[in-house]
């Protein structure tokens, strides 16, 4: 179909099926997300590790380039939780094969032994264009179990990457055991923690009815360097309504066949079913096999990445938003399309950092204004086009700088992301959302596209510009404090944009009053990061004498499928901060500590905003007993309290800090001390 929104009206044109509207009443934005997401499945819980930084090219030709990448990352101090491998491990492009002269069985394991020792995890991509060839098991397989989709009762012939290919039916039961079968079988070739499926659109280098030449080879021979030129012999398949219906919408952006570079319309699925109607089902169908086959390796949380979606895709897939280029238009465009995939179910979402094509604007400034970005995607992955500059994050040394500056703080807030993660488990809620979804009486956000939330309350303001060194940036009514420098200050009481600094390594990201942070200290791997102390951020409103802030986080062991609360599995904690006159008391609800007890996770410290004056006369209780020793514990002061402060701008502001402490994650506390 063909849909045209005109801003009062909103036309379907349709070329078969049926229509069926759900309205979904809200009355809030977030109401109407999980109310969306209660109909077409809940997001997929998601690994902890995924949450870290990725890195990824087509063009790593060798096992020692990626060893070098990960070893430029360790040199560069820059975190680094996966490295991905493109099709460059395969053999000739081959499904579940790997490259014995670049990427040899022995060494890639001792690879992989190395990272896994680390902590670090391996991704490839695998493609559903299955090589017609004889001589390999996959396909000998596929065509014993009769798994591929049908054109005039013959398996359907395509061309990708290894030449001429056919396509599984994920419709199919026996297209989808056969296809757990080989990820099984791989897997016991090469460990991997998780799989990419790209090209499942399906991609497809020719279009119609196709056959194996006889004139000449197809292709001429395997190559790394890519060719989409189609080989095979083919014809238009243009005598069917199926293939060429009388109203032909748009879906090439091009006056073409409707199986334009993709699966012939007039294909047959398992069951009779026609391309013309499972069209749009490949990608889905794909993501559901996969995770299935994940799922019964070794019962971990599975991690699937998925180029094509659907209605429902997220409750078994992260996705990318496929090849963007390296221009400032689309490192601004990322954030609306990242915006709209979290609204739609797939809160697991990020674009190429950098660029995947080659850039045609110098690539240093871009890129370290993308890392800074991109840090704080849901899915944050650097990856690139094989004929692009190489783009890792350690090739210039102020993109580092940004990268160790903005990774530095996503690590921070990983337990915060995590708990995201868990809450779009339950609702359906993004991860990354626009301002509006936090403050929907905010009217002036409803069009803002240029930043967006991290949950209901963090803030994040890029630069998308070039040459820029200061941003304007629109904030709802309240006050804000810079998570760089948390003793600098931004109030607002109406939508004037403010102007804030950037320097060419610094983004602005903000803590909006009324909300408690749960972070860590960070780390350059996320298994190292989640295992050290954590520091609660306590945002009040400025210099007030009556206010409350809420916060919560969520720990689990995320090798099990489930994002449940199981006792001695999971816990989950509710943070509660309210000061009134010169009294701040802070107090922690524990759901299943024992999970948070084993693991001996310890809150060391305290950061409180917005108070004046000296604090004094702490009392502290851990499960309703009084905490009588706390020689250790110690304020500390920082900023500075400024009389008639103007209604916005960047000003300094108070900082508290409550450090020594040693309260246990899985017990309930409560503590309290005075401000003179």
């Amino acid at each position: 179909m063909d849909v045209f929104y005109k801003g009062t009206s909103l036309t379907y044109k349709i070329i078969g099926g049926l229509l069926d509207f759900y309205f979904f009443s809200g009355p809030d934005p977030l109401d109407v997300v999980d109310q969306y997401t209660a109909l077409i499945g809940r997001p997929a819980p998601m690994p902890y590790w995924s949450l870290g930084f990725h890195q990824c090219r087509w063009g790593y030709k060798d096992l020692s380039v990626v060893e070098g990448v990960v070893e430029g990352y360790r040199k560069a101090n820059i975190p680094l939780d996966v490295i991905w491998n493109d099709d460059d491990h395969m053999d000739a492009a081959k499904d579940f094969t790997l490259d014995p002269i670049n990427y040899p069985h022995s060494k890639l394991l001792e690879f992989l032994d190395q990272i896994h020792a680390q902590g670090m995890k391996y991704i490839v991509l695998i493609d559903p264009g299955i090589s017609v060839n004889p001589s390999y098991g996959v396909y000998q397989r596929g065509m014993q179990k009769d798994v591929f989709i049908k054109l005039d009762g013959e398996p359907y012939l395509a061309q990708v990457w290894p030449g001429p290919v056919y396509f599984p039916d994920f419709l199919n039961p026996n297209g989808v055991s056969w296809w757990v079968d080989e990820i099984s079988r791989f897997h016991q070739l090469v460990p991997v923690d998780g799989l990419w499926i790209d090209m499942n659109e399906a991609s497809n280098f020719c279009a119609g009815k196709c056959v194996i030449p006889t004139t000449h080879k197809c292709p001429e021979k395997f190559s790394t360097t890519p060719n989409w030129t189609c080989c095979l012999d083919c014809k238009d398949l243009t005598s069917t309504r199926w293939d060429n219906p009388p109203y032909k919408i748009n879906a090439s952006g091009k006056s073409a066949p409707l199986g334009y570079n993709t699966i012939a319309t007039s294909a047959m699925h398992y069951d009779g079913v026609l391309e013309y109607n499972a069209h749009s089902l490949y990608g889905l169908s794909h993501a559901i096999a996969t995770h299935k086959a994940l799922l019964g390796l070794d019962g971990k949380r599975p991690f699937i990445l998925s180029r094509s979606t659907f209605v429902g895709s997220g409750s078994y897939a992260a996705h990318w938003t496929g090849d963007n280029k390296g221009t400032w238009e689309d490192l601004k465009y990322s954030i609306s399309t990242m915006l709209n995939f979290g609204l739609f179910g797939v809160p697991m979402v990020g674009s190429d950092i950098c660029g995947f094509y080659p850039a045609v604007v110098p690539l240093e400034e871009i890129c370290s204004r993308w890392i800074e970005l991109g840090a704080f995607y849901p899915f944050s992955r650097d990856h690139a086009n094989f004929a692009s500059p190489r783009q890792e994050l350690y090739q210039w040394n102020s993109v580092a700088k940004s990268a160790r500056n903005a990774l530095g703080l996503r690590y921070k807030l990983l337990p915060y992301l995590y708990t995201l993660i868990y809450e779009a488990h339950l609702t359906g809620a993004p991860v990354a959302r626009p301002v509006f979804f936090s403050f929907p009486e905010f009217t002036p956000s409803y069009g803002l596209s240029t930043q967006f939330m991290l949950g209901p309350g963090v803030m994040v303001s890029p630069v998308l510009e070039q040459g820029a060194t200061s941003v304007k940036a629109m904030f709802p009514q309240g006050t804000w404090y810079n998570l760089f420098d948390m003793t600098k200050v931004v109030i607002s009481k109406d939508a004037s944009l403010i102007t804030l600094d950037a320097p060419l390594n610094e983004i602005n990201v903000h803590v909006c009053q009324g909300i408690v942070l749960a972070m860590q200290r960070g780390g350059l791997i996320s298994k190292e990061a989640r295992q050290t102390p954590f520091t609660l951020v306590i945002a009040f409103p400025y210099g007030t004498d009556g206010a409350e802030a809420k916060g919560k986080v969520y720990v689990d062991d995320d090798e099990r499928p489930e994002m449940t609360l199981v006792e001695g599995e999971a816990t989950y904690v509710e943070f509660v901060a309210n000061v009134k006159g010169k009294t701040v008391t802070i107090t922690s609800s524990v759901q299943m500590g024992t999970y948070s007890l084993s693991k001996g996770l310890m809150i060391e410290k305290m950061s409180v905003l917005g108070l004046q004056g000296k604090a004094k006369e702490l009392a502290i209780e851990v499960d309703g007993m009084a905490l009588g020793n706390t020689s250790s514990v110690y304020f500390n002061h920082f900023g500075e309290v400024q009389q008639g402060l103007v209604e916005r701008g960047n000003k300094k502001g108070m900082l508290v800090e409550l450090k020594g402490l040693e309260l246990p994650l899985g017990k309930s506390f409560s503590m309290s001390w005075q401000m003179e």
